[in-house]
């Protein structure tokens, strides 16, 4: 099985290195860019709610009133 993914593997990387340039460019940026977005976004989802989690509440931030 892995030689099977690894000779199809082989023959993708052949068909982009031997591809124009501006084409290997335009493919890299068509699959990385959405790519990406999708990491920055869930990298930021995750972050807000840790960040929530480890904010204190509405009632420890306010003094007792007498």
């Amino acid at each position: 099985m892995f030689v099977g993914l690894a000779n199809w593997w082989d023959n993708a990387e052949l068909w982009l290195a031997q591809l124009w340039f501006p084409l290997q460019f335009v493919l890299v940026i068509a699959v990385l860019g959405p790519l990406c977005l999708g990491v920055a976004w869930l990298i930021d989802r995750i972050v807000d709610r840790v960040a929530a989690w480890l904010r204190p509440s509405r009632d420890e931030d306010c003094p007792p009133r007498s």
